[in-house]
């Protein structure tokens, strides 16, 4: 029975978690954890218990994005490698795909950038019309405070839609600027182009390649750039400035940059095949 009403919640639950966490195979292990506590709890007297279950995938995933926080914090200017890679490649390419095109990489970068607590409140409440008294039993905080926790969040996201405030031509200068940076070893000028909380993520494919699945930091991903990126070209991918690395004429590794206020916030690394010949790719 408790199987039965998991499968008649798990898209919904799937999608809060994913939104919440940014990865598929942690979403899979939030939505278990949800199975886990209903198969042990009595619930006959639940009304709702698509909303029950939905407070349990998000404080799973809330204590989650908490221990990456303390994480980061403790391995503050190193490159944090994600523990969970390996496991990850049980996930296949066209699931993560699938459910990355869904939300939009640039969000999930923004999203990325919030506190936990503020990444909660906004997608519980803007993405799934959560109300406020119920979010702040979650993150342990009046209705009020819930709903000035979803307002910054929302502030910082909605910076991904207004085009107006920096043009492609801004962006362009700015990836640009930075992989001439990152090719003579520029230190100082790849920290003047990075927020500093930017992410850097690499796929199953070029993490297999031997990079690391997330970079964090301003000072760690400017060590990690800093004299490479020789072979690496700028393009436009799907319309937007970024870059392209080639072997034989074949794009290997595609780069992919999400800009805010002028700084560069997160930088995808995407070696999967299938997912590159989806792109648009051209020269600038």
């Amino acid at each position: 029975m408790a199987q039965q009403r998991i499968e008649a919640n798990r898209t919904h639950l799937r999608a809060v978690a994913y939104r919440m966490l940014g990865s598929v195979a942690d979403a899979e292990d939030a939505v278990q954890e949800a199975w886990i506590r209903l198969s042990r709890t009595d619930v006959s007297d639940v009304d709702n218990l698509a909303g029950w279950l939905t407070t349990v995938v998000s404080r799973v995933s809330l204590n989650e994005l908490q221990r990456r926080k303390s994480r980061r914090e403790q391995l503050s200017g190193t490159d944090v490698v994600d523990d969970r890679a390996e496991r990850a490649t049980t996930i296949s390419p066209e699931q993560e795909t699938m459910m990355a095109d869904s939300v939009g990489s640039a969000l999930l970068v923004v999203l990325d950038t919030l506190s936990p607590a503020e990444r909660l409140a906004f997608v519980l409440h803007d993405m799934f019309a959560v109300p406020f008294d119920e979010i702040a039993a979650i993150v342990g905080r009046s209705p009020t405070a819930t709903r000035q926790l979803a307002s910054r969040a929302r502030r910082r996201v909605q910076g991904i839609d207004q085009p107006a405030a920096i043009d492609i031509a801004q962006r362009s200068q700015i990836v640009d600027a930075f992989l001439r940076a990152a090719r003579t070893g520029r230190f100082d000028t790849l920290l003047e182009l990075l927020d500093p909380d930017v992410v850097v993520r690499a796929d199953n494919t070029v993490v297999a390649a031997g990079a690391a699945a997330e970079v964090i930091g301003a000072d760690a991903v400017a060590r990690t750039f800093t004299g490479r990126a020789q072979g690496a070209r700028p393009a436009l991918i799907d319309r937007e400035p970024g870059a392209i690395w080639t072997v034989g004429g074949r794009p290997r590794i595609v780069f992919t940059f999400a800009i805010l206020d002028s700084k560069i916030v997160g930088i995808e690394m995407i070696g999967d095949p299938e997912r590159i010949v989806g792109m648009a790719l051209s020269d600038w």
